[in-house]
């Protein structure tokens, strides 16, 4: 292994069949790859999974991967985790299980300083107990910062429908987190 190959070397002996770049690709990616996935899958096993067939296909597509800069490896193959994402979102959309009978408006929006008293995993936790759709949404959104035009049309939805599944989604959010503040005494 050769921690010290450049993004554009890397990319071209992985190209190349090398098996060392090929596995110095999944020793630096595959972390943040699964970090990734696992924000739009609720099973640890699906990410995992999906974690794989990333970089299997970036492995399969490396030689159409164009250097633009520092960091564009790893855009690229992000992109691919995104699209595989969703791709199986869609794939599942129909099995969504919709729990908008105890979704109520006007929650009250939790203090931003409140919010960050939270554990992560207990946001991430969250996170992935919304509906296969809406955590595609949230995710595309507030963390991959795509338009809600992009996402309907990575969906297969209209940009309202993203739109309005981004409100469900957060107010959903906005539930767990005032619960869990009022249970905990915060």
């Amino acid at each position: 292994m050769n921690p010290e190959w450049d993004e554009q070397t890397l990319a071209r002996l992985c190209s190349e069949g090398n098996i060392m770049a090929e596995e110095e690709l999944y020793r630096r990616y595959a972390a943040k790859v699964m970090t990734l996935v696992r924000r739009y899958s609720s099973n640890p096993d699906d990410a995992k999974d999906l974690m794989q067939e990333t970089l299997i296909k970036a492995f399969d597509r490396i030689s159409t991967y164009k250097y633009t800069g520092s960091g564009s490896l790893y855009a690229w193959i992000r992109r691919i985790a995104i699209n595989m994402a969703v791709n199986d979102i869609k794939r599942r959309r129909w099995r969504t299980v919709h729990m908008d009978f105890w979704t109520r408006d006007n929650i009250p929006e939790p203090a931003a300083e409140e919010v960050g008293r939270i554990p992560q995993e207990k946001l991430l936790e969250w996170i992935s107990m919304l509906p296969d759709v809406r955590r595609a949404v949230f995710n595309l959104y507030c963390i991959d910062g795509f338009s809600h035009k992009e996402i309907g049309h990575m969906l297969g939805i209209s940009e309202k429908g993203s739109a309005g599944m981004l409100a469900k989604a957060r107010k959903q959010l906005k539930e767990n987190i005032n619960a869990y503040l009022k249970e905990t005494g915060q």
